[in-house]
């Protein structure tokens, strides 16, 4: 399977991005990725208005999260298939009408519905990440993905905060509608913006997703660089689970609004990816790794330095919580920048595969961190956070090193 170079295809002898089209992309994941995170901090307002029982209220979240993990084994595999641009452009317009539908919601049914394929239309995430790589030429490449990915990051991190305060002032409600309105004039400016990449492979979408399996069997980086990731990102997860209720439980006793200004702080860590994609470029991921897994380990071991509850305490957290960040957004463009090396016309194929393994270990570090940290405290869950960088170090210890 190869990509023929059409008339306008990124394929053919790309040049550097320039630093708009760079700056577009990455606010374009960010802007996009928010979107499965704005209803997180909401919802008790949510789950009170629609008349959801306590039980029920978590799958907003639940829904939103299948959602997202379907596309990214469904949908994202059709950017080696499909025109790019209309293919980024269909799966924000699906995005962008559930949420509006999450907005217009008065009952349980149809906000479930809209939040299921809020999750969906947002990995349109995906398509743009692989797309951006295919603008870069191979020198560049990692630079381009890091780039890139740091505005996926700040829109994962702010958008808790950004939502906590909009509905500060305003009904829920308007959190999905301004969405929506960004999510419009995006799509407008990335219609303009974007240059059309057509993939040429002879595949028909049932043996695209055929063809997944036999990536996976036959592609040790992918497995390797998803479970590296898996461990990380369960940590990730674990840690901002269970982070909130050791905020705002009796030892510190914040307020929404201040542990909102925590998350603040923890997107801080954003800035690893340009730097973890221009390591990566020079050749130093094999170190790379080992460095951002130690972060991830060490991010859980400083929280217990000082007695809980006092000011010392405080700030250790808020420096794991960048530490921890650093680490993990280092190692996913590190991941990325492995996998995208290995062929233009996989790209989307192994970008879906990457994700929606360490997507999925993400989902079951956040299960597990809370139902330890309800039964043993931070310093059960903290634990096993520690234990889940630890086991990807020890893993990456059975990696040879590559010139």
């Amino acid at each position: 399977m190869t990509i023929i170079a059409a008339p306008g295809d990124l394929a053919s002898d790309p040049k550097p991005m320039s630093s708009a089209m760079t700056f577009l992309l990455a606010a374009a994941c960010g802007l996009i990725a928010a979107n499965l995170y704005y209803a997180q901090p909401l919802i008790g307002p949510i789950s009170t208005s629609l008349g959801l029982s306590p039980g029920a209220a978590g799958l907003i979240v639940t829904l939103t999260q299948v959602g997202y993990g379907l596309g990214l084994l469904f949908i994202v595999p059709l950017g080696d298939l499909f025109e790019n641009r209309k293919l980024i452009l269909s799966v924000m317009g699906l995005g962008t009408l559930a949420v509006i539908g999450a907005g217009l919601a008065s009952t349980p049914l149809p906000f479930l519905a809209s939040a299921f394929f809020i999750g969906l239309g947002s990995v349109a995430i995906q398509i743009i990440v692989p797309y951006a790589a295919h603008m870069a030429p191979e020198a560049h490449r990692g630079q381009a993905v890091g780039n890139v990915m740091s505005g996926l990051m700040v829109g994962i991190m702010l958008a808790r905060p950004a939502s906590s305060f909009i509905a500060e002032f305003l009904p829920w409600h308007m959190v999905f509608f301004i969405s929506a309105g960004v999510l419009v004039l995006l799509a407008m400016i990335l219609s303009r913006a974007l240059p059309p990449r057509i993939p040429q492979t002879g595949l028909s979408y049932g043996g695209l997703l055929a063809s997944m399996a036999r990536l996976v069997r036959t592609t040790p980086i992918l497995r390797r660089r998803s479970l590296y990731q898996a461990f990380l990102f369960a940590a990730f997860s674990l840690f901002w689970t269970t982070t909130p209720l050791l905020l705002s439980g009796p030892e510190f006793g914040l307020s929404q609004g201040q542990i909102a200004l925590f998350a603040l702080a923890g997107a801080a860590g954003a800035i690893a990816a340009p730097i973890a994609g221009r390591l990566a470029d020079r050749g130093w991921s094999y170190l790379a790794t080992r460095l951002a897994m130690l972060s991830v380990a060490a991010a859980f071991l400083i929280t217990h330095i000082a007695p809980a509850g006092s000011l010392p305490a405080l700030a250790l957290l808020t420096f794991a919580a960048i530490l921890l960040d650093f680490g993990v957004t280092t190692n996913l463009v590190l991941g990325q920048r492995g996998i995208f090396v290995l062929g233009a016309e996989y790209r989307s194929r192994l970008n879906g595969l990457y994700m929606a393994t360490f997507f999925a270990g993400g989902a079951i570090g956040s299960a597990l961190g809370g139902w330890l940290y309800a039964e043993g405290g931070w310093w059960a869950a903290s634990m096993l956070g520690l234990t889940l960088p630890a086991s990807a170090l020890f893993y990456s210890l059975t990696e040879r090193r590559r010139a």
